[in-house]
């Protein structure tokens, strides 16, 4: 065949040939939400991770219409997360061109995954000590998988955690902000003083309170929200808030109780976003065996193979010397233990101790530190769970068990004390095999460490929103005032939240 017949055969296909590339390219422009530019220009992004992204797409845009579609509902629906007075990386302007707003909606996906995957905050820039496993998920690499497959709603959808809990605690957010958005806070509850069998005017809103909150239920023939009576019932209603949120459990409306009362549903939005948050920081498959000690709750809960098995009262850090957020395990049991005390303590509240003081409780100094020694009088009690961590933080028995009793057991120097510790540690004992050395140990009357063959993860806590032991919802204070600054972070306003006030503090750990 001549070379003119040649070509003349494959002019025709010359240019499908020559715009093969091109056409690629067009189609790409085509679905995403363009102006005609193609291709990002590598020097527009700095970021390591969207270089890397836009690196495997060869520096071509990212984003279809349907994808865009699927990250703008995806941020519409953001208050299930409690995420909704957060305003993430804005979406380029109106008149950016099409690779402009390309780079725009990728730093935009990327910073909401993350919020989902590990929160918004660092927890370890709000906390002095933050050692509590953080999830780890590479969510450049999840965008670019769901942006090729197409599943960009799924996979949003499976960042943030799937649990029972969280999912219990973001229908009671979207319950209450939308609540909040719909009426505004209603007049506060004036202050002074309500008793049993006093008639006051408002009673009326102190029902409405506990009835909204789940405390009072009220008779069908005499609805409590409008008897200015103030009754036994609604006094035992008062009680059980009070309980709840450290508060003296007496009965009377008084300030400090007015002060939760008049709690709004703007209020408890805001708490809940913040246990959200918190939830977010978590390591998504805790261990199945551990302890939970929910230092704002001063609640301690065991699991064992994924099952609660005991729930119990602990006496925690307070403040000004918190409980710290870490994550470390239980080793040891150590039987009839002595106590060392701290230099903090002794060069504090037993600076001008004498000898009779020390000889009253069972103390010696031993190369200039004070022990004391083993006993029922000792600070530690009768038992000590050795964790292994390097501040010190352990659980342990006390010599003062009535601090149970009280509502607020923000109490200690720090370390937790332990409700019926001997109890709690015979059940770990034979949970794990080792029943005979420790009722040996303990029966010895001396310092005995029992190792356990298993170390027991125990994770420090602070959920001041939670799923209680029945099932509901249940709000405390903010004993550390820890939430303030997750909250503004979240983007809300500063509250004034109330605080735990330890009083009779005594000289333990």
């Amino acid at each position: 065949m001549s070379k003119s017949r040649l070509v003349r055969r494959i002019a025709p296909l010359l240019p499908w040939l020559v715009l093969l590339p091109a056409a690629a390219d067009a189609q790409h422009a085509a679905d995403v939400v363009a102006d005609g530019a193609a291709r990002i220009d590598p020097s527009a992004v700095t970021d390591p991770a969207m270089r890397s992204l836009y690196a495997k797409a060869q520096w071509r845009m990212l984003w279809t219409a349907a994808a865009a579609d699927a990250l703008d509902t995806a941020l519409a629906a953001r208050d299930r997360h409690g995420l909704d007075h957060v305003r993430f990386q804005p979406l380029a302007a109106p008149d950016a061109t099409a690779a402009d707003r390309d780079v725009a909606r990728t730093r935009t996906a990327l910073d909401y995954a993350h919020a989902l995957a590990s929160g918004r905050t660092d927890p370890a820039a709000l906390h002095q000590v933050y050692t509590l496993p953080r999830p780890k998920a590479d969510v450049a690499a999840g965008l670019w998988t769901a942006l090729q497959a197409g599943t960009l709603a799924t996979w949003f959808d499976t960042l943030a955690p799937g649990d029972a809990e969280y999912r219990q605690l973001s229908d009671a957010y979207v319950r209450f902000s939308r609540a909040a958005a719909a009426a505004p806070p209603g007049p506060a509850i004036a202050a002074g003083l309500i008793h049993v069998g006093d008639t006051d005017a408002r009673v009326p809103a102190v029902a409405g309170q506990l009835a909204d909150s789940g405390y009072l239920t009220a008779p069908a023939a005499e609805p409590a929200t409008t008897a200015t009576l103030y009754t036994p019932a609604m006094a035992e209603a008062l009680k059980a808030l009070q309980t709840d949120y450290g508060i003296a459990a007496d009965g009377v409306v008084g300030p400090a109780t007015l002060k939760v009362l008049n709690l709004g549903a703007g209020d408890r939005a805001r708490a809940l976003a913040v246990a959200l948050e918190r939830r977010r920081w978590l390591a998504r498959n805790p261990a199945a065996t551990r302890i939970d000690v929910n230092t704002a709750a001063a609640q301690l809960r065991y699991y064992r193979n994924g099952t609660l098995v005991d729930t119990r009262k602990v006496v925690v850090g307070e403040p000004g010397r918190e409980t710290p957020p870490l994550s470390s395990p239980i080793y040891r049991l150590v039987a009839n233990p002595t106590w060392t005390v701290p230099k903090s303590i002794q060069n504090g509240e037993m600076a001008n101790v004498g000898a009779d003081y020390l000889q009253a409780h069972n103390m010696v100094l031993r190369d200039g530190w004070i022990v004391q020694q083993p006993g029922p009088d000792n600070a530690l009690g009768l038992v000590k769970f050795d964790m292994a961590n390097d501040q010190a933080i352990y659980l342990h028995d006390t010599s003062a068990p009535a601090l149970f009793e009280r509502s607020q057991r923000h109490l200690s120097h720090g370390c937790v004390r332990v409700e019926d510790a001997l109890g709690f540690a015979q059940m770990l004992a034979e949970d794990e095999g080792v029943t005979d050395a420790w009722q040996a140990a303990q029966a010895s009357g001396e310092m005995t460490f029992v190792p356990l063959p298993t170390r027991i993860p125990v994770r420090l806590l602070y959920h001041n929103v939670f799923i209680g032991d029945d099932g509901a919802i249940a709000f405390r204070t903010d004993p550390y005032g820890w939430n303030d600054a997750v909250a503004e972070q979240l983007g809300f306003a500063r509250a004034s939240a109330r605080r735990a006030e330890a009083k009779a503090i005594d000289i333990g750990p």
